[in-house]
């Protein structure tokens, strides 16, 4: 009995031997194959990963290149309205310039940080400011001088003359800024570029409506065809007529927009005023909290009231 006990045994310690540990052992190498899979996936997607990083990042600069060269586009599209002979890299030293210059100025005066802060930022945006009025000026004399320039032309067509002969003759006739523009849109017409092409090159540096129905009626007759002349006149009689009533809204409205002008910029000025006096007057009210409140319900009460009077005495013709 013991014999077939111990036989039995042997041939299952056998069975388990030539058998069952094979079977372990597949099962240990598909264990070690499983982790070697899944370190090759990870690092599969780490690979991606780095990858898609690099990607993103060739991305963002790419992204930063064009808001890069969108705004210094914008900025020598805003110089070149503003007939300033200064490209962008110029007018960004200038603001840094005078940003430290106004800074040092108030800070030597005041020895105070406030100051210092105060005129680097007033000194920074005020190449800005005169831009922007220098554009809004130089329009305003394009816009007087453009029913003189259509009449030119509408002369110059009537006596035989093509379009771009017309524009020669407004060239040499017109006063400034008409004159250069007219010059660099003749320049860019010998260049090449088509008559579309620089028209609508004009009318981006001269955002003006009155010049941009006048391009718009020459651009519609060199597509259709018809009397460029009279339609001409019909759109000089219009920019007449506004004119005249753009002058007549301007003189009733001068009131207000000066009473604006004074209320948005008398409590600056007489704030400023008593802390250069009296600075420990002043020092109060930005010390104290209900002094700080007053001072920001002051300035708010006074946006809203400058912003109200600016929209009220604005008026669209």
């Amino acid at each position: 009995m013991f014999f077939f006990v111990f036989c039995f045994l042997l041939i299952i310690s056998m069975f388990y031997y030539f058998i069952l540990s094979d079977k372990r052992i597949e099962r240990r190498i598909d264990y070690y194959l499983e982790i070697d899979k899944r370190e090759k996936k990870l690092k599969n997607k780490k690979e991606k990963l780095s990858v898609d990083k690099s990607s993103l990042k060739r991305l963002n600069e790419i992204i930063r290149e064009k808001l890069s060269n969108l705004n210094q586009e914008k900025t020598e599209q805003m110089l070149r309205s503003a007939g300033v002979h200064l490209n962008s890299e110029e007018y960004i030293m200038l603001k840094w310039l005078l940003a430290t210059i106004m800074g040092g100025i108030l800070y030597f005066i005041a020895n105070n940080m406030i100051f210092l802060i105060l005129g680097g930022i007033i000194g920074y945006k005020s190449p800005e400011i005169w831009i922007k009025r220098k554009i809004k000026i130089r329009i305003l004399k394009f816009n007087e001088g453009l029913p003189d320039m259509i009449t030119t032309i509408i002369g110059s067509l009537r006596s035989g003359y093509s379009f771009p002969q017309a524009l020669k003759v407004v060239a040499e006739e017109c006063e400034s800024p008409i004159r250069e523009e007219i010059k660099i849109l003749l320049k860019e017409m010998s260049y090449g570029i088509t008559m579309e092409d620089a028209l609508n090159n004009l009318s981006t540096r001269m955002p003006s409506d009155d010049l941009e129905i006048m391009i718009q009626a020459v651009l519609i007759q060199r597509q259709v065809g018809g009397n460029l002349a009279e339609v001409l006149e019909t759109i000089v009689k219009t920019i007449r007529e506004r004119i005249r009533i753009q002058r007549q809204v301007q003189t009733l409205t001068s009131q207000g927009r000066l009473s604006g002008r004074v209320i948005g910029s008398l409590p600056i000025i007489l704030g400023l005023m008593i802390y250069l006096i009296n600075p420990e007057y002043m020092q109060s009210l930005f010390e104290n909290t209900l002094g700080i409140i007053m001072i920001s319900v002051g300035v708010i009460s006074g946006l809203i009231g400058f912003l109200l009077i600016n929209k009220l005495t604005k008026i669209e013709v």
